[in-house]
């Protein structure tokens, strides 16, 4: 019984210090995932708690089990309006470029460490794709909002190449064990990975996501159905041969893109049970480690990160997607550099382990401190990369809170709560406020009183003001509050003026003195710029034109409805 008391107030302890980090990570700018991994090795059998933790197969489950988790919520957060922009990039990398970063890495691998070339070739599968837990959390909880087409391409390249991961890693065993199968085999593998993820993983999502609507559940009860059945669709496609993750994280995002009073539900506690995954495996995976094994091969395996970021990930990157995608290089450098390598990596090193691979704890170390240096470099330079390359678009003012009001069963009216910052609503009526039709101020709160809002109302600076309305009205509403520091942002962004997508080019050469060539004068301004960037904008995107920058500012169901004018 101690046994179990002690595992309580050792886990309990862990996994309150590993949250009280997160304010370290803020802070100091640290990765938190490396935060996690360092808690682990610190409790571990040469760190000062000296817990012994050899159980490969306990950390292999538990690895399926968060790594599902995680990419259950990724999908549950994905909208498909991003697949628009990030979709065919994505397929690109999560296939051709696993496949490339996996040879180059391999063939580097082979030469550092004196390796024969399968052995060499099963290092590069296991580091070689992306990690969904690392980018969904250095995306996430580094403040940094990436553009459409950059931030949608490396979270769904990161949802769906572990299939690839998976099978190269898993034929290089059998090659090395003496398990491999003739080519054909080989192949119906490879085809039953992906072609029965995505069936199982479309079809038990959109089941899912259906049941989901249609019963109506305590509060409380959504969130465990909606993981339950995602675990289903896992088990199952495992089951039947094919790639569970890929079949979680679709089966997420269909779940996720079904609208209804449940995902108010759901969403909030799959937020907190993916924490809870990332930060349980990173911690195990944390005490599985030997750091004295890890520091006899730190020299290679540092050779062999290096030149999986430096190079075998940017010469994947440039030949998977520069030739056939419309990315301007600014974005293509950064998804080049945002190639985060987490937790997969080194659940897929475990597999040599577990099969009896000849020197295998080699893998693991080296995919361990693959993983640290991933983190460390490409984790902790993240913010100050997207800036450099210019692929940020300003963050606007959001509601401090916001909640459904449970009066309908889908596009339910919410309450937004917004303060008042921006100093030019200051002693305003609210009468001669633009508020969106369908919105309307139902409580005003000052000096901590509230206020009964009439239109004579006059606001003040620091008032809380409760609008209720609908998701549709938030962009409208998110404009009227914008704080100055914020304006100020987004107009040194955007630009000061913005024109309607909608206006004719003719008239806007007319008016700014511009030259236009003849196909040019019948376009509208949205086609003009969607011309220009090569289809599929985005905001954020910018055409230099005549020495003015034509910035994408709003767009709505992919189309452009504002274009910014800045004159630098």
């Amino acid at each position: 019984m101690d046994a179990i008391y002690t595992f309580f107030l050792v886990g309990g302890s862990l996994m309150a210090l590993s949250i009280l980090a997160s304010r370290l990570s803020s802070m100091m700018g640290v990765p938190l995932l490396l935060i996690f991994l360092a808690l682990g090795m610190i409790a571990g059998e040469e760190g000062l708690l000296g817990l012994q933790f050899d159980d490969y197969y306990m950390a292999f489950t538990i690895g399926h089990l968060a790594l599902a988790m995680i990419l259950l919520d990724g999908g549950l957060r994905t909208r498909l309006k991003t697949f628009r922009v990030g979709f065919k990039p994505a397929l690109s990398l999560a296939t051709f470029g696993v496949f490339i970063t996996s040879a180059i890495v391999g063939g580097i691998a082979m030469l550092v460490f004196d390796l024969s070339l399968a052995e060499g070739l099963l290092v590069g599968a296991i580091v070689g794709s992306t990690d969904a837990a690392a980018v969904f959390s250095m995306l996430s909880g580094r403040g940094v909002n990436l553009n459409e087409r950059v931030g949608a391409t490396l979270e769904i390249e990161s949802g769906t190449n572990d299939p690839m991961a998976i099978f190269l890693t898993l034929m290089l065993v059998e090659l090395l064990v003496g398990d491999i199968g003739g080519p054909v085999e080989t192949l119906l593998f490879f085809i039953t990975q992906f072609g029965i993820g995505l069936v199982v993983g479309l079809g038990g999502g959109w089941l899912s996501a259906k049941l989901l609507r249609w019963l109506d559940l305590a509060p409380g009860l959504y969130a465990m159905l909606a993981l339950a059945l995602g675990f289903s669709v896992f088990g199952l496609t495992s089951v039947l041969g094919g790639s569970g993750f890929l079949a979680i994280y679709l089966a997420g995002l269909m779940i996720g893109n079904q609208p209804g009073r449940h995902l108010n539900f759901i969403l909030p506690v799959h937020d907190g049970l993916a924490w809870l995954s990332q930060i349980g495996l990173f911690l195990v995976l944390g005490l599985l480690v030997t750091p004295s094994e890890l520091w006899d091969v730190a020299l290679p395996a540092a050779l062999v990160a290096l030149a999986l970021i430096f190079i075998a990930r940017p010469l994947a990157v440039l030949i998977t997607i520069k030739p056939f995608f419309k990315f301007r290089w600014r974005e293509t450098w950064f998804i080049a550099w945002v190639g985060l390598r987490g937790a997969v990596p080194i659940v897929l090193a475990i597999f040599p382990l577990i099969d009896g691979v000849e020197n295998a704890s080699l893998y693991f170390n080296v995919a361990f401190a693959v993983v640290l240096m991933s983190l460390l470099i490409q984790g902790g330079s993240l913010t100050v990369m997207a800036r450099w390359l210019k692929v940020e678009v300003p963050i606007g003012t959001t509601p401090d809170r916001r909640g459904p009001l449970g009066i309908l069963p889908e596009n339910d009216y919410e309450m937004f709560v917004y303060s008042v910052e921006n100093k030019d609503l200051e002693d305003v009526p609210i009468r001669l406020l633009r508020f969106p039709s369908g919105a309307l101020i139902s409580a005003l709160f000052r000096e901590h009183a509230m206020l009964h809002p009439k239109g004579s109302t006059r606001l003040k600076l620091g008032d809380v003001i409760c609008v209720i309305g609908r998701s549709e009205d938030l962009n409208a509403l998110n404009r009227l509050f914008n704080g100055d520091s914020k304006l100020k942002r987004e107009r040194a962004f955007f630009g000061t003026f913005t024109l309607d997508g909608s206006a004719q080019m003719q008239d806007i050469a007319q008016a700014y003195g511009l030259t236009l060539s003849p196909g040019e004068k019948d376009m509208t301004l949205a086609e003009f710029v969607s011309l220009r960037v090569g289809g599929h904008p985005v905001v954020g995107d910018d055409v230099d034109w005549h020495g003015i920058h034509w910035v994408v500012s709003d767009m709505q169901g992919g189309k452009i409805t504002r274009v910014g004018l800045r004159l630098y």
